[in-house]
């Protein structure tokens, strides 16, 4: 599907020629494009694809953003002009819901051109940093508005790198701020290990203890158990999201390659892979749930062909959903139900029989249309849409709602009857050997992956992994092949129930007898323990029982650092600003809360002294230990011109002064939510790289001590991003906090103003390049 890399806004590329005889001539043929229209589709597809973006994040906080987009930044574009011509306003999708989509054909020449344009750029570009806005193709985001997420779904989406579509599902599971764990959870699956650690640096922007990011082939994905009152169970899926790997013919407007590289021949190779990670999907999908199977090509091999296919095959367990009435404002063509095949020397086929022997391995049965009439009817293929590129300004694509109404044929099995595994030739049917017919008692197991093999080495594992879940310990995975690509990752272990280390914690911050700190994990297995993550308990449950047959690459969010300071105070361990929205409903003690303008000293100064603070801060101040705090705002419905979302920051109190524990670009965020002017000029950066290297080193020396296991994946994702151009986002280091108490007497405090803070978090971040 679409990217969600940002690559400037709009793309500079030398002239290719746009140009394909041989694309013209198969699409012409299908009779995809309406009569009359065909030159208007050819033109649209041969014009750059204008920007979109999505705002990101959780409701009450978008509703801020876009309040902030529309009244500040569109009002700044409303007239200007650059060299002459009036600046396009940016138009919001009609058909995304509460106006959290907008396109612009603003490019990266004009966002140069002009001050205004330039702030805006940078907002854009700051803000996709913290996570707020995402840079993703308009069609991209129809796929998870069709799944229909409710809070309480388990959700699979099988191939989700670089993990735009993702974020979008993460967010629907939050769609109530006020459930800090909510039932449902997402399992992001991608085969290629590096594009992963893209997947977990996305999906880590929104603070989810919902999220697990693994990496499987999708096409035989491992069935996950449950425990479920004590019994094993199969773990199924409410919701499967199937973007499949595709030709991506439909993406010719940014990836301007595919102009030379298209031939018929990609479709021809993907459509049995297509097949096979469909079918692993409605596999694992719970009856009556829903899977949405999309593409961005618009070829009927890997679309229409797949999803009848698939039908087929499922015999009646499977129905297309009707959406017609979903999403309106969205243009959209019907499915189609008749088709050819094509080879790359231009020949066509019209049915299987005709397919000469020597081209039986290029092209399969499973790729032409089904010829019966009364069961083509059946299949109600005009409920697939696609997406053409001259409706709407877009991307091409193609989106397939299925339904599961019961089991699969070859998944149906009594029980204690021994039952054949499908027998598989080429691509073609799966189809097994159900003894009896018409029994009342249908368990469904999903069978691909449960060979021989694997039995045996779960019979070895199993005396292992029975003790190490004793233990509370999930990994790593045994088996020597896993190991061989990617990252070894450290293992996930749950804080046992008697751990010492939580009493401390628990008295420090009063949390609610209701924590549930049986979610609590680290990545260490010896040693000390430094960063503490939290998980919901679903998917602590997830992890404790296949620990074995999966490769976790990245979940649970950190919501305490160890911070050997605080000790002497009552509690080593200070909290952390990415779980403070999981982690605040629980806790009783230690929460200030402050007005408006202590939010701006707060984000603006380093380390401002007590005093700065208004008298009440100051008085709630006084009888409290030092240490780790929370710093809470709560909007004042009466003054409606002020930030009318609640804020909580993490911060430090010291002997004479407080501060704020957030990463600079969540600092700029909320600053520009207050009205604050954050826009920098380039200068002070250049100014920045010059620290000595001595000053460098000893940071780099002090923070070694706070490195865990997310540094690896940042350095890879920093690396990837430069690949990709996505930018990069660096949280500052977080000095000790009583080497800021000591410094802070020769700090100069004349700094009132925000531009000169904004510079001193940059130093900071120039100064290291190390995730906290």
């Amino acid at each position: 599907g679409g990217g969600a890399y940002l690559q400037g806004w709009a793309g500079g590329y030398p002239e290719i020629v746009k140009e394909n005889e041989l694309f013209e001539r198969y699409y012409r043929e299908l009779g995809i494009v309406p009569a009359g229209e065909w030159d208007a589709f050819m033109a649209a597809l041969r014009e750059p694809l204008p920007a979109t973006l999505r705002i990101t994040g959780y409701r009450s906080h978008a509703k801020e953003i876009l309040h902030c987009l529309k009244e500040k930044y569109f009002r700044e574009l409303q007239d200007l002009e650059v060299d002459g011509q009036k600046v396009e306003m940016p138009q919001s999708l009609s058909w995304y819901p509460e106006e959290l989509a907008w396109h612009t054909n603003l490019s990266r020449k004009i966002l140069r051109k002009s001050p205004q344009l330039e702030k805006f750029h940078q907002f854009l570009v700051s803000e996709t940093e913290c996570g707020n806005i995402s840079r993703q193709e308009a069609v991209s985001m129809i796929p998870p508005l069709l799944l229909n997420v409710s809070p309480h779904h388990k959700i699979l989406d099988m191939c989700a790198a670089p993990g735009s579509k993702t974020t979008q599902l993460i967010e629907m599971l939050h769609a109530d701020m006020n459930v800090p764990f909510p039932k449902g959870f997402v399992i992001a699956n991608d085969v290629d290990n590096k594009r992963c650690y893209l997947l977990v640096h996305q999906a880590k922007r929104l603070n989810s203890p919902c999220v697990m990011v693994v990496n499987h082939d999708a096409s035989s994905i491992p069935n996950l158990q449950i425990d479920v009152d004590g019994r094993k169970e199969i773990l199924f899926y409410d919701r499967i999201l199937c973007d499949v790997p595709c030709s991506g013919d439909g993406t010719m407007r940014k990836n301007i390659d595919v102009w030379k590289k298209w031939t018929t021949q990609n479709s021809l190779q993907l459509h049995g892979l297509q097949l096979r990670i469909a079918t692993r999907g409605v596999e694992q999908l719970a009856e009556g749930g829903r899977m949405v199977y999309s593409t961005c090509s618009l070829n009927p091999i890997e679309n229409e062909a797949v999803i009848a296919s698939l039908l087929e095959k499922s015999q009646g367990a499977l129905e297309l959903a009707d959406v017609s009435s979903e999403l309106p404002g969205l243009k959209r063509m019907p499915g189609i139900t008749k088709w050819k095949v094509m080879l790359k020397d231009g020949q066509w086929f019209e049915e299987w029989k005709d397919v000469p022997s020597n081209r039986q391995t290029q092209i399969r049965p499973t790729m032409f249309p089904v010829k019966d009439e009364e069961k083509l009817k059946a299949m109600s293929l005009e409920r697939c849409l696609r997406i053409l590129p001259h409706h709407q300004n877009t991307g091409g694509f193609f989106v397939a709602v299925l339904i599961k109404k019961s089991p699969m044929p070859w998944n149906k099995r009594q029980p204690k009857v021994h039952q054949k595994l499908p027998q598989r030739t080429g691509d073609t049917e799966v189809t097994a050997a159900s003894s009896g017919n018409g029994s009342d008692c249908v368990i469904e197991e999903p069978t691909l992956a449960e060979n021989e093999e694997s039995k045996k080495m779960q019979e070895l594992q199993n005396s292992d992994t029975e003790q190490s879940k004793k233990e509370g310990v999930c990994g790593p995975p045994p088996s020597k092949k896993m190991k061989l690509f990617g990252f070894k990752e450290d293992p996930f272990v749950f804080l046992p129930e008697d751990d010492p280390l939580f009493l401390p914690i628990q008295k420090f911050y009063a949390l609610d007898p209701s924590f549930p700190k049986m979610n609590l994990l680290t990545r260490t297995q010896e040693g000390k323990k430094r960063q503490l993550y939290m998980v919901s308990k679903e998917l602590r449950n997830v992890l404790l029982n296949n620990s074995e047959k999966m490769k976790v690459i990245n979940t649970g969010i950190k919501v305490w650092s160890r911070n050997s300071d605080g000790e002497q105070f009552g509690c080593a361990f200070r909290l952390a600003q990415e779980g403070i929205y999981t982690l605040y409903p629980f806790i009783h003690a230690r929460i200030i809360n402050v007005c408006i303008e202590d939010v701006k000293i707060l984000l603006t100064q380093e380390n401002p002294f007590l005093s700065k603070f208004s008298s009440e801060t100051q008085k709630k101040v006084k009888d409290m230990a030092m240490g780790s705090i929370v710093l809470k705002y709560d909007p004042d419905p009466e003054k409606p011109d002020d930030l009318q979302c609640p804020i909580v920051l993490c911060g430090w109190q010291g002997k004479t002064s407080l501060r704020a524990f957030v990463p600079k670009n969540e600092r700029l965020h909320y600053l520009r939510m207050m009205g604050v002017e954050v826009f920098k000029a380039k200068r002070k950066e250049e100014e920045l790289e010059n620290k000595t290297e001595e000053e460098v080193k000893h940071r780099l020396a002090q923070t070694e001590e706070g490195m865990d296991v997310e540094d690896k994946e940042h350095d890879l994702v920093t690396k990837m991003e430069a690949e990709i151009g996505e930018e990069s986002s660096q949280s500052p280091v977080e000095s000790s906090a009583m080497e800021i108490e000591n410094k802070i007497e020769d700090l100069d405090q004349s700094s009132e103003n925000a531009s000169t803070c904004v510079s001193q978090e940059s130093k900071d971040t120039a100064a290291s390049n190390v995730k906290d």
